[in-house]
């Protein structure tokens, strides 16, 4: 800073002062104890937005939210196009259905989406999950008619042109080839086709196989796009400032011209034979640092009965840093730099899953560990009082950071959808989780996780692992990466 701007820094605060604006003397601050624990705050309170429904002509069903003074709209449609709708010969067709809606429409080019969308400084972006496809559009509520125009025509009019097929499939193909080096993605593929088999929607990789995506083709995609992207087999999600009745006509007029289609609904496939007895699975990953681990079966779907407890009695064995799990693996062991287990659950039963990435000198180690911790909830450990606050707490004080944006609601609402939720339920989520007890958590460890019928998947280097594993009480099956076929033995159990 020069020596004229400090004379005239000097004279505006003299002329402030001589104006008689003089700056606040702030009080004493108070002497800060850091030894002492910080009180915590009152649990924090929300109300969720209130949802207005209506059904389009066509049989589009809306879901309308009005948050006045945001400046952004977010646009979100969500139809049953998910993997569980995939052929069971070619599983990848919904999610590359998904990746080429924006490659081209009747009367717009990939080129001419993606210049009108970045001049109204619009995104929208779409894919396929296991149980349901989405576009999402997000955009300044300025530029909401044009960009809707062009959302509309993307998800209804998709061409899945023969010139943009051999790129995407390319980049399918090279992305599948990556995950063959990962590890961490081999261990979560191989636990789902163990637990569920390959000839279950959740035994298949959302994703495809190579040879899958080899035999893919546009007239596949096109045919899966007409069949299940219908308005009456599909939702849209709208979060922004606009006012109901301003936005209907908006919507009459971008998506009324879709037309209805055959059946597109999906049937639940049944849950799978549960495994008669815990087996550990061994794929070769040769010279890998670490071996990842998983371990489970197959658990509850998301509208389960004992939602909460199972909630609550997840954080505290593998849903959060301080579970005890991590602390086991991580802070008193080593072994990780961490490990966790969750239920993932749907409108079919997902699995329950704990997994870690481990050192490989110490996979035996570790896979004992697991076990250990899985055996004590269920009884010979069970959660105390301590525990149970603070996992309670902990999901109370951030379920409100979770519907903090338009794209939060708008995953909240996707989830009173798919899985039939009340329009109260998550105005009640809270007080819910509040009203677990100790006895609810005990009990539903005991009655969820079967420790004698757990799949035990490890992926790492066979030379250094094997003979370790082997001395477990587990059967040991070594796997091959990709077909799941067994590999040559090399002797022991």
């Amino acid at each position: 800073m020069t020596k004229a701007h400090l004379l005239a820094a000097a004279a505006l605060a003299a002329g402030t002062l001589a104006a008689g604006c003089a700056p606040a003397v702030q009080p004493a601050a108070q002497p800060l104890d850091r030894a002492a624990m910080p009180t915590a705050a009152a649990d924090p309170t929300y109300d969720f937005p209130n949802v207005q429904r209506r059904t389009l002509s066509n049989g589009l069903r809306v879901w309308l939210v009005e948050r006045p003074g945001a400046p952004l709209v977010t646009v979100q449609l969500i139809a049953d196009a998910g993997a569980v709708a995939d052929p069971a010969t070619t599983p990848g067709i919904a999610s590359l259905t998904a990746a080429m809606l924006n490659e081209g429409t009747a009367t717009r080019t990939a080129e001419q989406i993606a210049d009108e969308l970045g001049f109204l400084a619009a995104t929208m972006n779409a894919g396929a999950g296991l149980e349901a496809a989405s576009a999402t559009l997000s955009v300044l509520a300025r530029n909401f008619d044009p960009a809707l125009d062009v959302f509309a025509d993307v998800v209804a009019n998709a061409s899945f042109p023969e010139s943009a097929w051999p790129r995407v499939q390319a980049q399918r193909l090279a992305a599948l080839l990556q995950q063959q080096d990962q590890p961490a993605v081999l261990a979560t593929n191989q636990f789902q086709r163990i637990v569920y088999g390959q000839g279950h929607p959740m035994g298949r990789p959302v994703s495809g196989t190579p040879s899958s995506v080899r035999a893919a083709t546009p007239e596949a995609l096109r045919a899966f796009h007409r069949r299940y992207y219908r308005p009456d087999n599909a939702h849209l999600i709208v979060v922004g400032p606009l006012a109901a009745e301003s936005v209907l006509p908006k919507l009459e007029r971008a998506f009324g011209r879709w037309e209805r289609g055959g059946p597109g609904a999906w049937t639940p496939p049944s849950d799978p034979a549960p495994l008669q007895a815990t087996r550990i699975y061994l794929v070769d990953k040769p010279g890998a640092a670490q071996s990842e681990i998983r371990i489970g079966h197959v658990g509850v779907p998301r509208v389960h009965r004992d939602y909460f407890p199972l909630l609550v009695m997840n954080t505290i064995l593998g849903g959060q840093f301080s579970s005890r799990i991590n602390l086991n693996l991580r802070e008193a062991k080593g072994y990780s730099y961490g490990a966790g287990s969750g239920f993932q659950m749907g409108r079919m039963a997902g699995p329950f899953v704990a997994s870690g990435g481990v050192e490989t000198r110490v996979t035996r180690e570790s896979v004992v560990e697991f076990m250990r911790e899985l055996e004590d909830i269920r009884g010979s450990r069970p959660v105390t009082q301590e525990e149970l606050d603070l996992a309670r707490v902990s999901i109370i004080r951030r379920e409100p950071l979770t519907m903090e944006t338009n794209g939060q609601i708008a995953g909240r609402i996707q989830d009173m959808i798919l899985y039939d939720l009340p329009e109260d339920y998550f105005d009640s989520y809270n007080r819910r989780v509040a009203a677990v007890t100790a006895e609810d958590v005990n009990r539903v460890a005991r009655e969820y996780l079967q420790p004698g019928r757990f799949a035990i998947v490890v992926v790492g280097d066979r030379s250094v692992v094997e003979a370790p594993l082997r001395q477990l009480p587990y059967p040991v099956e070594v796997v091959a990466a990709e077909s799941q076929a067994p590999a040559a033995p090399s002797g022991g159990r």
